[in-house]
């Protein structure tokens, strides 16, 4: 029906309708697991500072703008000096010369002047009104401002901290729909089984997490885990190490330094007996230099660390 245009139309000029999804063949992806947009609330607290945004840019016209007063001078009996065909030639006068002035008027008057500031002077500082609309903004939608335009550290690794959690539950989601679709496959579990697995990783975290996955591999779980964090997909990882390993016999000619989790036993006494014998000719005694704890990165490091950083 829909191919054929003959949808029953929602409300008059629909040319397309809406088309009846059957629920056993279809499926929806929410990340509160409400049928609402997550950051609908948002959308009050976005009027109110387009509002403010708007007012605010008249406010800041408004300081640009200066008026030039012409108090016309008066005889101590109360009577103009000046006819009116003068006053109103020295006027014209005036805004003639200002023409090209930008944000400048030209008032010409005989009463006193007084301008009233409607502003709070109560306070001795000075608030950025527009500052809090925006604050209320991000409140609504439960992400901190320091995301986006950070001078906190801690502040931004604990604002991305809660939005990868929001988003693993939208992570789940998918992984379970995608091992239903190979649901069917694994009919025959004992010969082959098939799982979908995502990694959580974001821009952010997939650094540590490949560093992780290193240190599990060292103790002999997932190897691949590491490359797959890093963005390489398995094929690739599989193909890269066939070739490498099979093709060009790259083991043999670029060989890893020996630690204790890839050594056997003998190659741990070979290496104990030539640390032996070097111990004896003087060889290989430390020095201590690039001794202590490694450095931190920026991100890991605390206020007063970076504070102290940029002191000197």
């Amino acid at each position: 029906m829909f191919r054929s245009g003959k949808l029953v139309p929602t409300f008059p000029g629909d040319d397309y309708g809406w088309y009846l999804l059957d629920p056993k063949s279809t499926i929806k992806f929410n990340i509160n697991e409400e049928d609402f947009p997550a950051f609908i609330s948002v959308i009050p607290a976005l009027i109110d500072l387009d509002a403010a945004q708007d007012l605010d840019r008249k406010k800041m016209a408004q300081k640009l703008m200066k008026i030039i007063i012409q108090k016309m001078p008066l005889d101590k009996n109360g009577d103009l000096i000046f006819d009116p065909d003068e006053i109103k030639e020295m006027h014209t006068n005036a805004v003639r010369m200002l023409t090209r002035a930008i944000g400048v008027d030209v008032l010409t008057t005989l009463a006193d002047v007084d301008v009233a500031d409607m502003s709070d002077r109560g306070t001795t500082t000075t608030v950025d009104e527009l500052a809090k609309v925006e604050r209320t903004v991000y409140n609504e939608a439960g992400t901190s401002q320091q995301q986006f335009n950070s001078d906190n550290n801690t502040a931004l690794n604990n604002s991305i901290l809660n939005d990868e959690a929001s988003m693993y539950n939208l992570l789940v989601q998918f992984e379970s729909f995608l091992n239903m679709l190979l649901e069917p496959f694994n009919k025959s579990p004992k010969r082959c089984y098939y799982q979908a697995q995502f990694l959580t990783t974001t821009i952010y975290n997939y650094k540590d997490l490949a560093k992780l996955y290193k240190e599990q591999a060292q103790m002999g779980y997932n190897k691949m885990l590491p490359q797959v964090a890093l963005g390489q997909t398995q094929s690739s990882v599989l193909a890269n190490a066939y070739f490498e390993n099979d093709i060009l016999d790259l083991v043999r000619v670029f060989v890893p330094p020996l630690t204790s989790n890839t050594m056997n036993a003998e190659a741990l006494q070979q290496r104990s007996a030539v640390s032996r014998k070097q111990g004896k000719n003087g060889e290989g005694t430390s020095t201590g230099e690039g001794a202590g704890r490694p450095e931190k990165e920026d991100n890991e490091k605390s206020e007063k660390t970076l504070q102290n950083k940029e002191s000197l």
